[in-house]
């Protein structure tokens, strides 16, 4: 029978006769504490049982050892895995196996030749029997590790899905009825989408509801701002690390966005902010399908659809030199313009209420509850930061009243604290009467137009420091028109 262990050729006579007697006395140990030991020639034919291995022999359908020796070890022992450290020569130091004779944990290590190395058979070791009672620390250790793994794997992936619909862009006005059908039309294809518009405008909410509309719902949706990013580190983030790239790097890799991405939306936000040194590799990855993990050769394929974003001028950074011109191209397949706040006042009534009830829930308590005339402020002001401003300024109106209710004054406050140059909303005509009779108040059509007019003039000229084009631009109209309408008021 030969030993487990091997005895090399340049140890001294003495040395040679410790080792053999080492590993007979560790064969010898292994037999003795084992709950059974068997051993398989090079062709994997079972060659030798121990004693403790006899009381396994009827529940594997055996009445002897005779009859159990001289049969191939997969044919006798459901599940085992001696085939695989016979092929390969290495050993199986912990196992659980299961078969018709019970649960067990298992070793099986590979036997060579003292002389030529060569492999020559398995031993395969039963080291406890009914793990369940034996190993129960051990057990129930991995079972809570396994638990908290498969919690923060759920909690990763509803990180990745979609927090948004094209519901939660709230607005019934033109431009955003507009913006809504242009995202739907995205949503059925799959070439890039380029989202333009200012900061605060909602391009993130939209990315969010078009993966959501799309056939790739079900996948992940992997978000990077390109301007949180610090440029050293964006081709890791991007495209990921291979083991061992560089010193202090994962020694088991790490994956980049665009392979956590795959199957579903890469949504690259502030793209305008990419550094010119990385844009070359992003086109490349665009156009092949694929990615090269820092400090590896190997390429990865990866299937993701890219929703790209920027607050910048891209066409602008494109004549300046400052963007790729064939990258611009790659993400201005399908391009939408979100337009600002100031483009859809009729919707920031909407969005007053539902910003309230957002507010409502974060903080648990009731939602603020706003007058006519404070809605009416809302609606007239220009919203340089957009949605993200008008939330600031909600915000800030709630803390400083001391009921549930806001009114004017307490906007006022806000705003002109800002630096907010206030616009008053419009004055409202007035009412009508209904029982007939004539009223004092009511005028003709046309005084009562130029009164309006001439207020809202008076409220850009003042929003806009007296300059006259920037007014006509905020009014929509043109200057010349602007200037006719301030001769007809003299």
């Amino acid at each position: 029978m030969p030993a487990p262990l091997s005895s090399p050729q340049t140890l001294p006579l003495d040395a040679q006769s410790i080792l053999e007697l080492a590993a007979r006395s560790m064969f010898q140990l292994f037999s003795s504490i084992s709950q059974g030991m068997f051993l398989v020639d090079r062709a994997g034919r079972i060659v030798w049982v121990n004693e403790g291995y006899k009381r396994f022999l009827p529940a594997l359908g055996f009445s002897s050892v005779d009859q159990f020796v001289g049969h191939m070890v997969d044919d006798v022992v459901p599940n085992t895995q001696m085939r695989r450290v016979l092929e390969t020569g290495q050993a199986i130091l912990i196992d659980l196996l299961t078969n018709r004779a019970g649960t067990f944990v298992v070793s099986r290590l590979p036997l060579r030749d003292e002389q030529s190395g060569e492999l020559i058979g398995a031993i395969g070791i039963v080291l406890f029997d009914h793990p369940e009672t034996t190993l129960q620390p051990l057990i129930s250790k991995f079972a809570h590790l396994q638990r908290d793994l498969d919690d923060a794997r759920r909690e990763l992936a509803s990180q990745r899905r979609t927090k948004y619909t094209l519901a939660s862009f709230v607005g019934g006005s033109p431009a955003a009825v507009e913006v809504k059908r242009q995202a739907r039309r995205a949503a059925l294809s799959s070439s890039p989408v380029l989202l333009l518009g200012e900061t605060g405008t909602g391009k993130e909410l939209l990315a969010h509801a078009i993966h959501a509309a799309s056939a790739r719902a079900a996948g992940p949706l992997v978000s990077v701002n390109i301007a949180a990013v610090p440029d050293t580190l964006l081709e890791a983030e991007f495209f990921g690390v291979a083991p061992g790239a560089y010193t202090g790097a994962d020694r088991k890799g790490r994956d980049g966005k665009f392979k956590l991405a795959d199957g579903g939306t890469l949504f690259l936000d502030e793209i305008g902010d990419m550094p010119p040194s990385l844009q070359p590799k992003l086109l490349r990855a665009l156009q092949e399908g694929e990615i090269e993990p820092l400090g590896s050769n190997k390429v990865i394929p990866f299937d993701a659809r890219v929703i790209a974003a920027t607050s910048r001028d891209l066409a602008a950074l494109v004549r300046e030199g400052k963007f790729r011109e064939d990258l611009y191209y790659r993400l201005n397949v399908l391009p939408i313009r979100v337009p600002p706040l100031r483009e859809r006042r009729p919707d920031i009534p909407a969005l007053v209420e539902v910003l309230a009830e957002d507010m409502a829930l974060r903080s648990g308590s009731a939602p603020p509850e706003l007058s006519a005339d404070a809605v009416a402020l809302l609606s007239a002001q220009t919203w340089r930061g957009n949605i993200r401003e008008l939330r600031n300024v909600l915000e800030q109106a709630a803390m400083r009243s001391d009921s549930q209710h806001i009114e004017v004054q307490h906007l006022e406050e806000v705003l002109r604290e800002s630096g907010v140059k206030q616009i008053a909303p419009p004055i409202p005509a007035a009412p009508i009467p209904t029982d007939g009779s004539p009223s004092r108040v009511l005028r003709p059509l046309a005084e009562q137009v130029a009164e309006l007019e001439r207020r809202a003039i008076d409220a850009a000229l003042t929003a806009t420091g007296g300059n006259k084009l920037a007014a006509a631009k905020l009014l929509g109209i043109s200057r010349a028109k602007l200037y006719e309408r301030l001769e007809a008021s003299v």
